[in-house]
């Protein structure tokens, strides 16, 4: 039997990120930069890492560098990703020895990538296609700077800033973890767009919720039902679970898993994913007549919409809540 070829990939030429950003991922960075205090912040943290040089020498000095040599067949999925987006930057890449599933995108002027060795242990071939598309997505929109920045604030907790500056740098740090978990929903859609492979782009979200090493994950883990948990989560609005899912998110940097599945399948079904593959999108030449005002006017009605369907939630379950006290306390007289 013989090995089936790999499927082509359509290269995108010239696109701009702005063609599968996410609206209130921009917005979000917009508010970001508005908050006072902002400018300040990332200057002092940029200075305290010893700017872009010595962030890239943390990695140098603990990782390992990708090439041809190194990690071989890594490598040229990267070079891959790049040419599918037409990318004539390759970032460097490092593999990190982690055994927590994670990446990111790090740097300033020449951002870089880094892949922690847990995610090569879980993922396919395919699958890792989707990982590094997604993290040239994070580069390609300038996300690695303030991603680099938001994952310091996270390591440093508010409570253990001396006096009023924990206080001080509350705002800061939600509306970067706002921006944040955004930022990844325009990434997921790069990633899909760079592997072109739906399957694999929803599989990954499955293998970082609870994926298992060998040989252990052997016909354990199934697509379609990983799907329709994804689904039920979303759609579960009983009771104060929206407000609950709200306080669970706050603090954290990415969206839960099931939710950047269930908005990547909502991604695929606005028929935009087939529009780019057709090469309507954005090339880069023309991004930067993309004015502020639209970006903030998609911005807009997307968190309106947001806003009205959990605020509509939230009085749903209130009304359950008040009707199910009466309930209790009728029974309670008739006792």
């Amino acid at each position: 039997m013989t090995t089936p070829a790999p499927r082509p990939r359509r290269t995108l030429p010239e696109i701009a990120p702005v063609s599968w950003e996410h609206p209130a991922d921009r917005a979000a960075l917009q508010t970001l930069r508005s908050v006072p205090g902002f400018e300040e912040v990332t200057r002092k943290i940029l200075a305290f890492l010893g700017g872009e040089r010595g962030i890239r020498l943390l990695f140098q000095a603990n990782a390992v560098r990708v090439g041809p040599t190194q990690f071989p067949k890594l490598w040229s999925l990267h070079v891959e990703a790049c040419t599918t987006f037409d990318w004539p930057d390759i970032p460097e890449l490092y593999v990190s020895q982690t055994p927590v599933f994670n990446a990111g995108a790090y740097g300033v002027d020449a951002p870089f990538i880094v892949l922690h060795s847990a995610a090569l242990e879980l993922l396919d071939d395919d699958e890792l296609r989707v990982l590094l598309s997604h993290e040239l997505g994070h580069v390609m929109s300038g996300h690695a700077f303030y991603r680099t920045i938001a994952a310091i604030l996270v390591l440093v907790s508010t409570g253990a800033l001396p006096g009023l500056a924990g206080i001080a740098l509350l705002p800061i740090r939600l509306a970067f973890l706002e921006w944040s978990r955004k930022s990844e929903l325009s990434a997921d859609r790069a990633g899909l767009l760079g592997s072109q492979d739906p399957r694999s782009s929803q599989s990954l979200f499955m293998k970082m919720a609870g994926g298992v090493r060998p040989p252990y994950n052997d016909g354990q883990l199934d697509l379609d039902t990983y799907m329709a948990q994804a689904n039920e989560y979303v759609g579960s609005n009983e009771g104060f679970d929206v407000l609950y899912k709200l306080l669970s998110t706050l603090m954290v940097t990415h969206p839960m898993h099931t939710v950047r599945a269930a908005e990547l399948q909502g991604w695929i079904a606005t028929g935009d994913y087939d529009r780019i593959m057709r090469g309507e999108y954005t090339r880069r030449s023309a991004a930067s007549e993309r004015a502020v005002k639209d970006d903030l006017d998609a911005a807009r009605q997307y968190y309106t919409q947001e806003a009205k369907a959990t605020f509509g939630q939230m009085a749903d379950a209130a009304k359950q809540a008040a009707g199910r006290m009466s309930e209790a306390f009728k029974k309670a007289r008739q006792q």
